[in-house]
Formats: C-alpha cells, sequence, structure tokens
C-alpha cells in the first residue's frame, strides 16, 4: 500500500518506481489514532492559567532566590512543582515516579557565590522500553535585568512559568496511558545562568546510559504579540541543528557525501513535530527554523545536544523583547516586565498539547532503525537497508523521500516487514531518502537519514 506526505506531485522516476516495484508490504498500519485527538483536546487553557499565576506569586524564581521560605523564592516554587507532580502521580496510582535531582553550580560570572541547582522530573516509566526516553522540559527559574539578582521580583510568567505550566499539564494529559517507551517530564533550573539543569541531566543521562531518543525543550509557549508589532497565534517556531556536534569525522564525511547536512536526528524530530502539527491541529502551522536556538541566544535543549542527545527548542514565533529579562518598571510610556498580561494562554495550552501528542506519538512508536544504509550510484534504482528493531509490536518500515531542495518529507511508502527494499528506476542523485520503524498501531518514529554506503 503506498501513502503519501504533503505534495502528491511525483517525478517521472517516483512515479516509476511506484507502478514497477510489485510491494512485499502487509496491509500498511493506521494513519492516525484517535487518542491524540483527546490529548489535543484535553489541553486545559484554565489549568495552565492556574498554574502560570502560581508560579508568578512566589515573586521570583531567580536561581540565587530565596529556598527556606514557603512563599517566595526558587525553593518555595520547586516545592510546589514537585507536590504537583506527585498529586498527578497518585491519581493515576502511581504510575509516575516523581524525584529532585541536584547539583552544584558555580561561581561564575553568572553565579557569585556556589548554589544547588534543582530539577524536578517524573516519569512513567516505559513497559517494553524503560531505559529509552523522550522528554519534555521546561525552566523553573526566572529573573529580572541581572542575572544574579536574587532579590528583585522576576515573575517569569512567560519565560518561563508557561513552559513549566505546559510541563505539568503535559503530565496530567499523558499520566492517562500507558506507553511502551518511557516518557519524562521536567521542570529544569539554573537555565538562566548558563543552563546548569539541563547541562546535569544530560550527564546523569550520559552516565547512566539513558538512550534519549527526543527532547522537546519548551521556553516561552504563551506570547503572541512581538516586538515587531505582529499578533499571531496560529505559528510557532521549532529549533533545530543540522547534524549532531558530537558527530565523528566519519559521520561527517557521510552527511557531506550523502547530501544529509541539514538531516540529522535533531532536524528529524523538527519535521515529526511539524508533521504531527499538521496531522492533528488545525490552524496552527510549525515553523522550522534551522538554527541551534535564536541568534547568538541559547536553550536548554543545547547541553543535551552538545551531549549527543537529539533535541529541539519549541517556542513562541513572535517575541516581545520588553518582557524578558526586565525588571518591572515604566520608561517613556513603556512597561517593562514579564507579567501575567502578557500570556496567552489559549496558546500555550495548544502548544502544550503539540508536545503532549508528539510525545505519545514517539513513545508509542517503535525505536527507529539503526545503521540505515544506501546504494545506488550509477544505477537506475535506489536501495536502502537497515537493522531490524527488535519490538514485538512492529509493523514494518517506511521510507520516506524528498527533493533535495525540500524542506520536509514529501513523499513515502509502507515496505512492510523487511530490512532492505529497492525503489527501482528511482535515480539516487535527484532525491533524498530515510527510513522510519511503524508500529501497527501506525505510530512512527523518526525518520533517520542513511549515513552508511551500502
Amino acid at each position: 500500500m503506498i501513502s503519501f506526505r504533503g505534495s502528491t506531485a511525483l517525478g517521472p522516476f517516483a512515479a516509476a518506481a511506484l507502478l514497477a516495484v510489485p510491494t512485499t508490504a502487509q496491509t500498511a498500519p493506521p494513519e492516525t489514532d484517535l487518542r491524540l485527538y483527546d490529548i489535543v483536546a484535553g489541553s486545559s487553557a484554565d489549568r495552565i492559567e492556574q498554574d502560570v499565576r502560581m508560579l508568578v506569586s512566589f515573586g521570583t524564581r531567580n536561581t540565587l532566590s530565596d529556598t527556606l521560605s514557603e512563599t517566595r523564592g526558587i525553593g518555595a516554587a520547586r516545592r510546589w512543582i514537585k507536590a504537583e507532580m506527585d498529586q498527578i502521580s497518585a491519581a493515576c496510582g502511581g504510575c509516575m515516579e516523581v524525584f529532585y535531582q541536584e547539583s552544584m553550580a558555580g561561581p561564575t560570572n553568572r553565579i557569585p557565590e556556589a548554589v544547588n541547582v534543582v530539577n524536578v522530573v517524573g516519569i512513567i516509566r516505559g513497559t517494553v522500553h524503560p531505559d529509552r526516553y523522550v522528554i519534555m522540559s521546561g525552566d523553573i527559574d526566572s529573573r529580572a535585568s541581572n542575572t544574579a539578582d536574587g532579590d528583585t521580583d522576576a515573575p517569569g510568567a512567560n519565560d518561563n512559568a508557561s513552559g513549566m505550566a505546559g510541563v505539568i499539564e503535559a503530565a496530567r494529559l499523558l499520566t492517562q496511558y500507558d506507553f511502551p517507551t518511557s516518557v519524562v517530564l521536567v521542570g529544569l533550573s539554573g537555565e538562566e545562568q548558563g543552563l546548569w539543569g539541563g547541562g546535569h541531566m544530560a550527564e546523569v543521562a550520559g552516565e547512566e546510559g539513558w538512550n534519549i531518543a527526543a527532547v522537546l525543550n519548551n521556553d516561552m509557549i504563551g506570547n503572541i504579540e512581538g516586538i515587531n508589532g505582529v499578533i499571531e497565534n496560529n505559528t510557532f517556531r521549532v529549533f533545530s541543528q543540522p547534524y549532531p556536534v558530537t558527530a565523528t569525522e566519519q559521520e561527517i564525511r557521510s552527511y557531506r557525501i550523502f547530501g544529509g547536512e541539514v538531516d540529522g536526528p535533531s532536524r528529524q524530530i523538527a519535521r515529526y513535530v511539524d508533521r504531527i502539527t499538521d496531522k492533528y491541529f488545525t490552524n496552527l502551522d510549525a515553523i522550522m527554523v534551522y538554527r541551534l536556538d535564536r541568534f547568538g541566544r541559547g536553550g536548554h535543549h543545547r547541553p543535551f545536544n552538545d551531549a549527543g542527545f537529539p533535541g529541539v527548542r519549541i517556542m513562541e514565533t513572535n517575541e516581545q523583547y520588553e518582557r524578558q529579562h526586565q525588571d518591572l518598571r515604566t520608561e517613556d510610556g513603556i512597561e517593562y516586565g514579564d507579567v501575567i498580561a502578557g500570556v496567552n494562554f489559549d496558546f500555550a495550552s495548544r502548544l502544550t498539547a503539540v508536545n503532549a501528542t508528539v510525545l505519545a506519538s514517539l513513545a508509542w512508536a517503535p525505536p527507529q532503525p539503526q545503521n540505515v544504509a544506501i546504494g545506488g550510484a550509477v544505477r537506475p534504482s535506489t536501495t536502502l537497508s537497515w537493522d531490524p528493531v527488535d519490538d514485538s509490536a512492529l509493523a514494518g518500515y517506511k521510507i520516506y523521500w524528498r527533493d533535495t531542495t525540500a524542506p520536509q518529507w514529501t513523499h513515502s511508502r509502507f515496505v512492510g516487514n523487511v530490512t532492505e527494499f529497492t525503489l527501482e528506476d528511482m535515480v539516487i542523485d535527484n532525491y533524498l531518502y530515510g527510513v522510519a520503524s511503524v508500529g501497527v498501531n501506525g505510530h512512527e518514529s523518526y525518520v533517520v537519514f542513511p549515513t552508511a554506503r551500502r
């Protein structure tokens, strides 16, 4: 059975391939899962508003702020977040492991004295692949104009109470289900002082051998009014690096030779976010940005990328800089500061739902194929091969292809439970190719670009 993504306008070689190759595949799995529509509908703007307001009520969540008070500072904030996560877990019979993850940071130019950086972690343990993880993160901490000022009010309503509230809401949504792969919902700390919380979690993941399939970092998902005057609530940005910074010289050479300079795992996750959004949402579009992050700036997916794990940043399209990293004040008629009035809770709810559906789809899918290889030089056909995926719910594999200048995969074919397939009459030079694993439930891994010569 043949299925297409996006445009179905095929070139002559592609059309000939589809007509000439007899399929060895069984009936293809379903293309949609109604449970994802339920997750989309379940995301609550009212609950996110309540959580954002609660986080703002702590006055400041600066990493260097009070840790002993019950009502002010980052200590009170993280204890409240953990209590919320514990309550969510209790509602599902203890289905989510909730714990603190601590490390020391500083002193540095942003941290005058050493400080304890504390993440709040919730894990819905996978039933089949418990050591394989998909992660959604938000940031607990906030800041005023001075990064090291732990006393001045820094409400951080959008940056990043919106992302943290999204993580809590995603936990409420996803604890209603079981997943073969472990789902992690985490609030990271120390972001404003140098991405310390994410760096520590990535370090722990490396030491403990976590198999991280994807990290979705959410940093500012509630603003729709840009400094450029644009007001827009139907787009968001996904930032991703082109290929791993940990790639070996041989792997970089493979990307270059095979034309995959923009086809590393993080970029494939960005495409996955785009595809899930197109399929399950109305009037919402993911804008893929071919950058690690905003120009000259950083986010908490970067430490994971630096450690070799695939991950992306999800955020609003239009930023309002007067509401970021600012002391609360009014100057020349301009109100500065990151306050509740700048957060659109419906928008934050929709981006939360994007995260939850992507996490669910990845967690319900088989692991991505490994050692994908390709061949077809000076031949009228293209052959791909890959290692078999060990998963009892595997239905087979899907081959994707696109024009070399296309940003998204435009064509696909389910080829069944085989580990090699030839597309006849399809010249390898003219397209880029990839392979995804497909479960019997229809959920797919992200696409893996071939980096070995067959």
